[in-house]
């Protein structure tokens, strides 16, 4: 088979986990800024974006290694991996576990664009070139959504983890 088939697929893979934080991203700020919501509960609910965005990184990391297994030689890993920039760069966002990157949220939305600008490339594409297939466009917007839905899911399940965390500190 040629390669940018499974060039495509690993694209694909990296869309499905990291293209859909930064619109999660605009809507977690955009509920941050309603006024009915106490400061604290701003304050927190844009400190666990990071959180969240290196969640979806860890499960990244789990799917990669899951595809390396049963061998995880340097020379397999070179041979499995088409686009090893993007890859890594992919593989960058765990470090939004350490509190000193979290502190900043933005970052994580800088590191998340370089995906969405995959997806806006194609879009464009499509719609001014006509140089992509429809069929492309309709897979990455699947993808995309998704997306949505892991990265939607990722900020709700570390948002109910703080607050647990939260309780439990404050019985102590």
């Amino acid at each position: 088979m040629d390669s940018s088939f499974f060039e495509y697929i690993q694209q694909l893979e990296k869309m499905a986990f990291f293209s859909g934080y930064p619109l999660v991203y605009a809507i977690v700020f955009f509920i941050a800024g309603e006024k009915n919501l106490r400061a604290g509960y701003k304050k927190r609910i844009v400190s666990v974006l990071p959180y969240a965005y290196a969640l979806v990184g860890t499960l990244y990391l789990g799917l990669q290694l899951r595809n390396l297994y049963p061998d995880y030689s340097l020379e397999n890993i070179r041979l499995t991996l088409i686009q090893p920039y993007l890859t890594i760069w992919a593989l960058l966002s765990i470090f939004f576990w350490i509190p000193v990157l979290s502190k900043k949220p933005v970052l994580s939305l800088i590191h998340s664009l370089v995906f969405f600008f995959i997806l806006v490339k194609d879009l464009i594409s499509y719609l001014f070139q006509n140089s992509t297939d429809i069929y492309v466009v309709r897979n990455e917007m699947k993808i995309y959504t998704d997306s949505l839905l892991l990265n939607l899911a990722s900020v709700i399940i570390i948002s109910f983890l703080f607050f647990l965390l939260s309780r439990i500190r404050v019985k102590k």
